[in-house]
C-alpha cells in the first residue's frame, strides 16, 4: 500500500472515525498547553499513528469473508501493541529517564516489537522504498564492523543499537518525530480545517476567474489554484488527488494531452512543498536542524518558489501557443471578486499566520492560533447566517473580533472559550449542523493525512540513529569531498543524482532528512552557505517525486489523467525545468535566496534567472513567438546554461546571446509575412 492509496481512504468509519478524532484532539492540547514531556508527546503521536494504521491497512484484505474477519482482528491486535508501545514510555518514563542507555526486563520485548511494527507500518502506507533503505542502515549498525576499509565502524552491542532506535531521543523518537507530532500535524489539522470550509473552491474560483479566459486558460488554473492549495496543505500527492479531479480533465477538455495536463497538476502540487508559509512541513524539521530562525527558512524559499510557479505558468503558456489552444469563454469563467467577496473571511486564518511568523512568534503558537481562527470562523459563519439584518451582523463581527483580541493576555484558553460557547450557541439555535459535522470531519481528515508524513518521519529516525551512533556521514561526506574537492560542479551533480536516486519512492520530508545528513555537509565544507545547501538538497528531494521510474505525483495524476504515470512523469520533467536550473544558480549567487544585503545583487540574480528560464522553457517546448526549430532550441538552451554560472564573462556571453536569439527569431517569424 503506497501513500496515494492511503490518500483515497477517504473515510473512516465506526472506531476508527473516533480514535482518529481523538488524535486530533489530542495533539491540538499538547500543542497549546504542553501538559506532558517532549519524550511522551513523541511516543504517544507514534502510538496513534501505529493504531490508526494497522486498523486502516489490516493484513490478509481478501475476498473471503472469513479471511478478511482474521485480518481485521490482527490488525486491531497489531494497532492496540503499537500503541501500548506509547504508553510504556509515558508509564515508565522516570525508570526509562534514569537508567537511559541500560535495556532490562521489558525493554527486550518493547524496543524490538516497537521497531518491527514501525518498518511494516511504513511500508504499508508506503512501499518498500524507505523501509528497504531504513533496513540498510540498521543492517550496517549491526554488522557494520565487518565492512572492508575505512567504513567499518568499531561495533555495537544489540542493547546500545536497541536503545539508540526504541528509546530516548536519537532514533523513532528523534527530531523528525517531534516534528511531527509537533508543528507537522498542526499545520496540516489546519489545512484541512480550510479544506473542509471550502478553500479548495476559493481558490478554483479566483484562479478560473483571473486566468481562465487567458490563452491556455485551464492548465494555468491548475498551475495557480494547485499553488495556493499546496501553500495550506504542504502534500503533493494530495494535493494532485483533491484540485487534479477538477483541473486534469478541464486541461484534456481544452485540448491538452492527458500526459501534459497530469503533469502541469503534478508539478504544481509538488511545488505547494517550496511555497511558504508551510512548505510540506519541511521548513520547521529544516529550522530545527540548522538551527536557525524559521522566517530565515522562508526569506530563502520565497524568490525560489516564486520562479518555479513563473516556470510553470510560462511552460503552459508555451504548450497553448504550440497547439494553438484557447482559453474557456469569458462566460463561463466566474468572478473572481464575487468568489472573494463570498469567501473573503477564508483568507483571515492564513494572514494571521503568516503575521505571526514574521513577528517572531514561534510556529507552533501561530499554527494553533491560524487553526482555531478557523474553527472559530466555521461556527460563527454559521451563526451569523441566523442574524437579521445588516447592523446587527456587523456588531456580531465586531464583537466576535474584539473577543479574538484577548488571547494577546489569556493566550490559547480565549479561543477555547470562544470556540465553545459558539458551539453552544449554534446547538442552542438550531443552526450549523453542517459546521459541526464540518469540523468533525476535518480532525478525522487531519488524523489520516499525518499518517503517511507521521510514519516516515518515524522510520527515518533509524537512519538518524545510524549515523549519531556510528558517524558514517562523516565518512561518506569524506568520499564525496575528495571526489569533488576541487570542482564544486561535480560536488553538486553527486549531490543531485544522491537526492534523487534517495528519494524514489520516499516522501520528501524522510528524503530531506536523508540527504541533509549525508549530502548538506558536504556542501557546507566546499564553502556553500548553510541555507543554500540545505535548500538544495530539499529541492531536489521534491524533484524526485516528479522524476520517473517511481514519480509519486505524477502516479498519483495518472488515474486521473488516464495516462501511464511514466508519460506523465517526463511531461513533468520537462514542465518543472526550473525545479533542476534554479538551485544550482542559488548555489553559484547564494543572492538568489536573500543571503546578501545587497537588494542590487538580488534584484540582478532574479533578472538573470527569469531570461534562463524563459530560455529554457523556449528550448523544451519549442515555441516563442512562433516554432522553434532544432538549431534555434539548442541555441535557447545554452544560453541559459551561461547565465546558470555567476561570472561576469559567463553573464555577458548569455546575455548576448539571448538577445541574438531574439532578434533572429523575432525577424524570422516576420518574414512570411
Amino acid at each position: 500500500m503506497t501513500d496515494i492509496a492511503a490518500s483515497h481512504k477517504t473515510t473512516l468509519r465506526g472506531p476508527l472515525f473516533y480514535i482518529a478524532i481523538a488524535f486530533s484532539v489530542f495533539q491540538i492540547w499538547m500543542a497549546s498547553y504542553q501538559p506532558l514531556s517532549s519524550q511522551v508527546v513523541r511516543a504517544l503521536h507514534v502510538g496513534f499513528v501505529l493504531l490508526l494504521i494497522y486498523t486502516l491497512y489490516p493484513p490478509f484484505e481478501s475476498a473471503r469473508s472469513s479471511v478478511r474477519r482474521f485480518g481485521l482482528a490482527l490488525g486491531w491486535m497489531l494497532g492496540l501493541a503499537g500503541f501500548a508501545t506509547g504508553l510504556y514510555q509515558w508509564v515508565f518514563e522516570a525508570d526509562l529517564t534514569q537508567r537511559a542507555g541500560e535495556i532490562v526486563g521489558a525493554d527486550w520485548w518493547v524496543g524490538p516489537v516497537l521497531l518491527v511494527l514501525v518498518f511494516e507500518a511504513a511500508r504499508r502506507v508506503m512501499g518498500w522504498g524507505l523501509p528497504v533503505v531504513c533496513a540498510v542502515f540498521l543492517a550496517y549498525a549491526v554488522w557494520g564492523q565487518y565492512m572492508p576499509g575505512a567504513l567499518a565502524h568499531r561495533g555495537y552491542g544489540l542493547d546500545q543499537i536497541l536503545s539508540q532506535m526504541s528509546f530516548g531521543t536519537e532514533g523513532i523518537y528523534g527530531t523528525p518525530t517531534y516534528v511531527s507530532s509537533t508543528y507537522i500535524f498542526l499545520f496540516i489539522l489546519f489545512g484541512a480545517f480550510l479544506e473542509q470550509a471550502g478553500m479548495i473552491n476559493l481558490f478554483n474560483d479566483l484562479a478560473m476567474g483571473t486566468v481562465g479566459h487567458t490563452r491556455g486558460g485551464p492548465a494555468k488554473v491548475s498551475v495557480i489554484s494547485s499553488g495556493l492549495m499546496g501553500t495550506i496543505n504542504g502534500s503533493g500527492v494530495a494535493n494532485v488527488v483533491t484540485t487534479g479531479q477538477f483541473t486534469i480533465p478541464l486541461m484534456k477538455r481544452f485540448g491538452y494531452s492527458p500526459a501534459f495536463a497530469g503533469g502541469v497538476e503534478a508539478t504544481a502540487s509538488m511545488g505547494g512543498q517550496i511555497m511558504p508559509p508551510v512548505m510540506g512541513a519541511v521548513a520547521f524539521i529544516m529550522a530545527e536542524t540548522i538551527d536557525v530562525p524559521y522566517v530565515e527558512i522562508v526569506k530563502a524559499a520565497l524568490i525560489p518558489a516564486i520562479l518555479y510557479f513563473l516556470t510553470a505558468f510560462w511552460m503552459v503558456h508555451l504548450e497553448a501557443g504550440r497547439k494553438g489552444l484557447v482559453g474557456l469563454p469569458k462566460e463561463e469563467c466566474p468572478n473572481p471578486w464575487t468568489a472573494v467577496r463570498l469567501r473573503w473571511y477564508l483568507i483571515l486564518p492564513l494572514a494571521g499566520l503568516v503575521a505571526l511568523l514574521f513577528s517572531g512568534y514561534t510556529p507552533l503558537f501561530s499554527g494553533s492560533v491560524g487553526l482555531a481562527l478557523t474553527v472559530i470562523l466555521i461556527f460563527s459563519a454559521a451563526l451569523a447566517q441566523g442574524i437579521q439584518g445588516t447592523p446587527r451582523r456587523v456588531l456580531f463581527w465586531i464583537l466576535l473580533a474584539l473577543a479574538c483580541s484577548s488571547f494577546a493576555q489569556m493566550g490559547m484558553l480565549s479561543f477555547f472559550i470562544i470556540i465553545s460557547v459558539l458551539l453552544v450557541l449554534t446547538w442552542v439555535r438550531r443552526l450549523g449542523a453542517d459546521a459541526r459535522q464540518l469540523a468533525l470531519q476535518a480532525l478525522v481528515d487531519g488524523a489520516r493525512h499525518a499518517l503517511p508524513v507521521a510514519i516516515a518521519c518515524a522510520l527515518v529516525g533509524v537512519i538518524i540513529g545510524v549515523i549519531n551512533l556510528t558517524g558514517v556521514a562523516a565518512e561518506m561526506g569524506g568520499q564525496i569531498i575528495a571526489i569533488g574537492q576541487d570542482n564544486l560542479l561535480l560536488a553538486l551533480m553527486l549531490t543531485m543524482v544522491t537526492c534523487l536516486v534517495l528519494g524514489m519512492g520516499i516522501p520528501t520530508i524522510p528524503n530531506y532528512i536523508i540527504t541533509s545528513s549525508l549530502a548538506a555537509p558536504v556542501l557546507l565544507k566546499l564553502g556553500v552557505p548553510l541555507i543554500v545547501s540545505h535548500m538544495y538538497v530539499f529541492y531536489f528531494g521534491i524533484m524526485a517525486d516528479l522524476t520517473p521510474p517511481v514519480a509519486l505525483a505524477a502516479f498519483a495524476a495518472a488515474p486521473i489523467a488516464r495516462e501511464t504515470g511514466l508519460k506523465i512523469g517526463l511531461q513533468a520533467m520537462r514542465i518543472a525545468v526550473a525545479g533542476f536550473v534554479v538551485p544550482f544558480m542559488a548555489v553559484y549567487s547564494p543572492a538568489l535566496m536573500l543571503q546578501t544585503d545587497s537588494p542590487v545583487a538580488v534584484a540582478w540574480v532574479v533578472f538573470k534567472a527569469v531570461v534562463a528560464i524563459g530560455m529554457w522553457g523556449s528550448g523544451a517546448i519549442g515555441y516563442l513567438k512562433g516554432p522553434l526549430n532544432l538549431f534555434e532550441r539548442l541555441w535557447a538552451i545554452a544560453a541559459a546554461s551561461l547565465l546558470v554560472v555567476a561570472y561576469p564573462i559567463t553573464d555577458e556571453a548569455g546575455l548576448a546571446a539571448v538577445a541574438a536569439l531574439l532578434v533572429w527569431h523575432f525577424w524570422r517569424q516576420r518574414r512570411p509575412a
